[in-house]
């Protein structure tokens, strides 16, 4: 990890203790107060897989890797061993992926599923060769032991309700493009159930995608047939599941020359989405403090690892497992009103990564100094 990286990854540690989050305390608390589930507790040196679903979205190398493998680290006294893969968005190769870590006899597996019921086989597969799992950012189907994410359902509702407020009185003056994510994702579901619940009724949707893989591109290309389809003087905002989503959508909606661009929501707080918010181009992102969810699966992780159960805020029900001990981290709006106190303070980027020249007129306007 670069010097950069590392700068990010602590800060964001340090500024997002701040998150009211009841299942994280200190390494010493996570040992003390955990109870054994059978047999003696393990000591620290345990081995934990870590799979992690993609690398195009900047999160997952830049900050989730290594603040899970910072905290494991804090909590193990340094002997914890992290052993870790990246599916790059394809199920199969994740699920040969746990075939290698249970091979290899890790104690935990965290897992964020590329697919959430294709990974259910191989959850099985783990649990009956006795290593739990922690179902890592997106609810894996198969008998999973902890969960730890964001409220995805309040990202979506907090996505919507910035829509409206951007729309004003102009509500219902046009159509609006929803572009969801992938059906391969829970969280996908539950982002566009939390948006539905704001938006329907008081706007009118004219197109709707279910975005494949979430890529940019193919976001592009929803977005260009909605344009033809609808019109581009007739759209008059976008809902958009995410930063990536929304670069592919801005350059559609640009290529097909609309101007004044629509507002189009994000989430993430990408370095580029962040870039155009301070820009003008894109109106809101969903800022998701990544610090305290790797630090919470961390705990969970290691608890397990050691023979013990996992300290939670809540549970969950999935469609295949019922009561599982969830900690569910809230999320913030970003807007260009409040970059410096979110992303900025806690060390995410800092101004001058934000403020490259082609955006220093912008940064200067929105006070980014």
């Amino acid at each position: 990890m670069n010097t950069r990286m590392r700068r990010a990854a602590v800060a964001v540690a340090a500024g997002a203790m701040a998150v009211s989050l009841a299942a994280c305390g200190s390494a010493k608390e996570a040992g003390d107060t955990t109870k054994e589930s059978s047999g003696a507790a393990k000591g620290d040196a345990i081995k934990v897989g870590l799979l992690l679903p993609e690398n195009q979205t900047a999160r997952y190398e830049k900050f989730d890797k290594p603040l899970i493998e910072k905290k494991i680290a804090e909590l193990t006294g340094g002997k914890g061993e992290v052993v870790y893969a990246n599916a790059k968005q394809d199920a199969t190769t994740q699920n040969s992926q746990v075939d290698t870590m249970i091979t290899n006899k890790v104690d935990v597996l965290i897992i964020d599923a590329v697919d959430s019921k294709a990974i259910a086989g191989s959850v099985k597969k783990a649990k009956d060769a006795g290593i739990p799992v922690v179902a890592y950012d997106r609810l894996a189907e198969g008998p999973i032991d902890a969960y730890t994410s964001f409220d995805n359902e309040e990202v979506g509702k907090v996505q919507g309700k910035a829509l409206l407020e951007a729309l004003g009185d102009k509500a219902k003056d046009g159509q609006i493009v929803m572009m969801n994510g992938s059906v391969t994702d829970p969280n996908a579901k539950l982002f566009k159930s939390g948006a539905h619940s704001e938006l329907d009724g008081k706007v009118n949707v004219g197109k709707e995608y279910d975005t494949v893989e979430w890529k940019p591109e193919n976001a592009n290309t929803n977005m260009a047939a909605a344009l033809s389809a609808l019109g581009k003087d007739k759209v008059i905002g976008v809902y958009s599941a995410n930063d990536g989503m929304a670069g592919g959508i801005i350059t559609a909606l640009k290529a097909a020359g609309v101007s004044p661009l629509p507002p189009v929501t994000g989430q993430d707080a990408e370095l580029a989405g962040v870039q155009r918010i301070v820009a003008g181009e894109q109106f809101m992102s969903v800022y998701k403090p990544y610090a305290p969810e790797a630090e919470a699966a961390a705990k969970m992780a290691v608890a397990l690892a050691k023979g013990g159960k996992p300290e939670s805020t809540s549970t969950v029900d999935s469609p295949t497992a019922k009561g599982v001990a969830s900690v569910l981290i809230p999320v913030v709006s970003l807007t260009k009103s409040n970059i410096k106190d979110t992303v900025v303070k806690d060390g995410v980027y800092s101004v001058d990564e934000i403020c490259t020249d082609k955006y220093a007129a912008a940064c200067a306007a929105a006070g980014l100094k």
